[in-house]
């Protein structure tokens, strides 16, 4: 199962294990439960302090559980977790093994504290690049407190599941048989929900900082690059972001990065991270701005207030808060969000594997979608609303050399159609004749561009007719000490390296004006 490659690396971590672990198997006669053998005989045959135990006897099979020895540790896969899932079968290993996570002890000690008993059931696809997350923060979860399991369930080894729940998007969560949430998920944001005092500790925590220098509000490129400037003039410097990273979590592949010849987005975002960190940057992850109120033209301090109440100070604030998905809005999109609309191919595409669905967006994104979904649905048919596609030549050629693709140009997408549970067609115009027509399909993806991040700034900065940050060419927004950086600005091209060097251009003008500005008394500590 594992190449002599993988094994190497695997023994290699192994080696921090600290605490004996046993593996318990349960397994059937599907080719899948020799697959899970193999790889468990392999991970086992890997250190002296991993046995492994083939008597299992839970209900889904193929599946295995982790768990330290003589502990009732609720780790489980009822999946065979290699391609993304690799990476959360060997912390699961280590952290069952006594290797430490690298978490804050604040957070695991909210985890230990958790006092009820909760069973976590996520549905995943080993191509999901935003599956690991989830799956390694609920680990992490059962790893640390014995009232709380964990499973991480392949739907596409467990099709029956994901058609009785009706899962159309991993990943997907249930909690003691409920919809827990879908999507990328944190550690700290799921702990949000299931911990009802979090928030009101969140606040007061956050509320008792001190004014920062530079407040950046948005951990993607830009606001990372723009964090690592300013730390290195040696100035209190903060970031306060819904989740670091931002759409970078969202990309599998990063090949036109300069020095980086291909990466993936969660590692990407995960490197820009750990040199925040290194830096001492102060990060605020999982917390979501709802207003800013500028400090005016005298040197005073600017106030950023969060969802959950708390207020930070700032005497200059950094705008990077990026963009997201546009909506196509017709009728039925939001209704069948998660159901069969969806924004991500390389995470939800195997989950329509045999089945045809629609790509909307004839651009880079749109034709990139249609060509990946081409190699695992049955059909796929792309909708552009201009009259030709607007992707690279090459995509295009490579689009239309493909099968069991159909493409539809100057076509109005009017219509998302369900059954009330699930997607079953699209309503779409011929925009030349007015012809209206319908094609019944399973899934439909949405690749029609993006949208600034500006809702809670409106009235505060100069935005554009597109919502989109004004700024010169010193990143400077229409309010004095207020700078702004990255795809929410209107400097064209949204691309990652522009928006890290927007960022760094950002902080550097930052900076010169902090230090061109006398300091207002109220800036001033205590």
């Amino acid at each position: 199962m594992l190449d002599s490659n993988l094994k190497a690396q695997l023994k290699a971590y192994l080696e921090r294990v600290t605490m004996p672990i046993e593996l318990v198997a349960s397994l059937d006669d599907r080719p899948a439960s020799a697959e899970m053998r193999e790889l468990l005989e392999d991970v086992a045959g890997l250190s002296d302090k991993i046995t492994l135990r083939l008597d299992g006897s839970d209900a889904r099979r193929p599946s295995f559980n982790i768990a330290r020895a003589g502990t009732s540790m609720g780790v489980r896969f009822a999946a065979i977790p290699m391609g993304h899932e690799f990476t959360s079968l060997v912390l699961a290993l280590l952290q069952a093994g006594g290797h430490p996570p690298k978490v804050d002890a604040d957070t695991i000690q909210q985890v230990k504290a958790l006092d009820q008993d909760m069973v976590f059931e996520t549905y995943m696809s080993l191509t999901c690049h935003n599956c690991p997350d989830v799956v390694q923060a609920l680990n992490l979860m059962a790893v640390l407190n014995p009232r709380i399991k964990a499973v991480a369930i392949d739907g596409g080894l467990f099709q029956a599941e994901v058609e009785e729940r009706q899962i159309m998007a991993v990943p997907t969560v249930y909690l003691n048989g409920k919809p827990f949430g879908s999507g990328r998920m944190e550690l700290a944001e799921i702990l949000a929900k299931v911990d009802t005092g979090s928030a009101a500790r969140d606040a007061a925590k956050l509320g008792s900082k001190e004014a920062f220098d530079v407040l950046i509000i948005g951990g993607g490129p830009a606001g990372a690059a723009a964090a690592v400037y300013a730390a290195r003039k040696g100035i209190r410097t903060g970031i306060v972001a819904e989740r670091f990273g931002g759409q970078t979590l969202d990309t599998l592949g990063i090949e036109n990065y300069i020095s980086v010849m291909e990466t993936e987005g969660p590692k990407f975002a995960a490197a820009m991270e750990a040199q925040v960190r290194h830096y001492g940057v102060d990060i605020m992850n999982g917390q979501r701005v709802a207003k800013l109120q500028a400090a005016g033209d005298h040197g005073g301090l600017a106030t950023v207030k969060l969802d959950n109440g708390a207020e930070l100070k700032a005497r200059t604030v950094i705008l990077a808060t990026g963009a997201r998905w546009k909506n196509v809005n017709v009728p039925g999109e939001t209704e069948y969000r998660t159901k069969g609309v969806a924004y991500c191919p390389h995470c939800d595409g195997p989950l329509f594997k045999g089945k045809k669905v629609a790509v909307i967006g004839g651009g880079n994104s749109g034709v990139e979608a249609a060509i990946d979904l081409a190699g695992v649905v049955g059909h796929v048919t792309l909708l552009e609303f201009a009259d030709s596609l607007k992707a690279d030549a090459v995509l295009v050629n490579k689009l239309k050399s493909l099968p069991n693709v159909s493409i539809h140009t100057s076509a109005q997408t009017t219509e998302i159609t369900g059954d009330g549970q699930k997607v079953n067609g699209l309503k779409y115009k011929d925009r030349p004749t007015g012809a209206e027509h319908t094609v019944e399909l399973a899934g439909v993806f949405v690749q029609i561009g993006l949208v600034p991040n500006t809702d809670f700034l409106k009235g505060t900065v100069e935005l554009s007719k597109y919502g989109e940050i004004i700024i010169d060419v010193k990143c400077e927004t229409s309010v004095p000490g207020i700078f702004a950086a990255g795809d929410v600005t209107t400097v064209p091209y949204k691309q990652i390296v522009i928006a890290a060097g927007e960022g760094s251009k950002a902080a550097l003008s930052a900076f010169d004006h902090l230090i061109r500005t006398p300091v207002a008394a109220e800036a001033v500590p205590a």
